[in-house]
């Protein structure tokens, strides 16, 4: 694995079944994780302190997850100067666009990028992108995994076209 790495904070351990696919995606492109359940309302001393500790504990971004009311990738960004990704999450009769909208609206000087709702995979690949600015082996695996993807759409799309095409 490459000597970077992505801290993944997520508001709760329910949380998980979705948060899963952001640390799959780091782990094939050889980046570190380390995975914790912080709150913002219920554990915000430690969720301060993670995140102000965060660079010299060497990670170079955090994906934060949260649903409802989702404080979570405010409260890290407010005490870190590295990026903050967050991971709004479904979970509320809103369907999760209280998260998104929680998570967007940050103030001024405390930008929070953000995927879309349960954009976990997003949430993976922007960290990868971030950390292959300066780490040209993940941007080389980068550059695969999008070529990689232009195949198969090409292989869908000829499938498509012999089928149905007359």
């Amino acid at each position: 694995m490459s000597e970077k790495k992505v801290a993944i904070v997520m508001g709760s351990d329910s949380d998980l079944p979705v948060v899963k696919a952001a640390a799959q995606v780091l782990w094939e492109f050889g980046i570190g994780t380390q995975v914790r359940v912080l709150s913002a309302h219920r554990t915000p001393g430690e969720a301060c302190a993670f995140a102000a500790a965060a660079r010299e504990n060497g990670f170079s971004a955090i994906i934060a997850a949260a649903g409802k009311a989702a404080h979570l990738a405010g409260v890290l960004a407010a005490h870190t100067t590295l990026p903050v990704i967050g991971l709004p999450l479904k979970s509320s009769e809103l369907d999760g666009l209280d998260a998104l909208l929680a998570t967007v609206q940050m103030p001024s000087g405390i930008p929070v990028a953000t995927v879309a709702i349960n954009g976990a995979k997003n949430a993976g690949l922007l960290a990868a992108q971030i950390i292959g600015v300066a780490d040209q082996e993940v941007a080389d695996k980068l550059a695969a995994y999008k070529k990689e993807m232009e195949r198969a759409v090409l292989e869908k799309d000829q499938k498509v076209q012999a089928e149905l095409s007359k």
